[in-house]
C-alpha cells in the first residue's frame, strides 16, 4: 500500500509540474508580441529617415533637403473702419487667423469656413432658419444658439457667422480657418 501511496504522489507532483510550466511557456511565449519596438512589424528607424518622409510628406513626395520649412507668419484681419463700414478676409486653407468681434458685430463666415471661439460668449447668428454644425458636439446650433467655447463649428453656406451673445460687453477671440467678413 506504502507503493501505491509513493506512485500516486509522484504522478500529481509530475503532472502538476507539467502543468505549471505549460502556464509559465504561455506566458513567456506572450512577451514576443509582434508590435514592440525593433521587430519586423515596427522596426526602428533612423532620425534622418523621419526627417526625409517628413520633407517628402510635405513637398508633394519630391525628395530634396532636410532642412526645416519655416511657416510664413499669418496677416492681421482687416477690421472695420470707424464709420462701420465691414472688413473682410480670405485665407489659405490652412492658415488659422485670430479675428476680435466687438459686440454688435458679427463674424460672417464664407462657404466652408470653420471657427473655433476661444474667449468670450458667443451666439449664432443666421439669415434663414438653418443652423451652423457644431462638430465637436455633432450637433446643429440654430439662429440666436449659444455657442460653447473651444468647440469647432463649421459653415458650409455663405452668410452665417456669430456675434457676442446679447447684453455681453466683453469682445470674443475667434480662430478662424477660411474666408470671413465682419459687418
Amino acid at each position: 500500500m506504502k507503493t501505491a501511496w509513493k506512485v500516486t504522489a509522484a504522478v500529481v507532483l509530475i503532472g502538476g509540474s507539467v502543468w505549471a510550466g505549460s502556464l509559465m511557456n504561455s506566458q513567456a511565449e506572450g512577451a514576443g508580441v509582434t508590435n514592440q519596438p525593433g521587430t519586423s512589424d515596427d522596426p526602428v528607424v533612423t532620425k534622418s529617415y523621419v526627417d526625409q518622409a517628413i520633407q517628402q510628406a510635405l513637398k508633394g513626395g519630391g525628395g530634396g533637403s532636410t532642412t526645416p520649412t519655416t511657416p510664413t507668419a499669418p496677416t492681421e484681419p482687416s477690421t472695420p473702419s470707424e464709420s462701420g463700414n465691414s472688413g473682410s478676409s480670405s485665407s489659405s486653407a490652412d492658415e488659422v487667423k485670430i479675428v476680435d468681434v466687438k459686440p454688435g458685430q458679427i463674424l460672417i463666415a464664407s462657404a466652408g469656413t470653420e471657427f473655433v471661439v476661444r474667449a468670450g460668449k458667443a451666439a449664432i447668428y443666421s439669415e434663414d432658419k438653418n443652423g451652423v454644425a457644431d462638430l465637436t458636439d455633432g450637433i446643429d446650433i440654430s439662429n440666436g444658439g449659444v455657442v460653447t467655447n473651444n468647440h469647432l463649428l463649421s459653415f458650409p453656406r455663405a452668410g452665417r457667422g456669430i456675434q457676442v451673445q446679447e447684453g455681453n460687453t466683453h469682445n470674443l477671440t475667434v480662430m478662424v480657418r477660411g474666408g470671413y467678413q465682419i459687418k
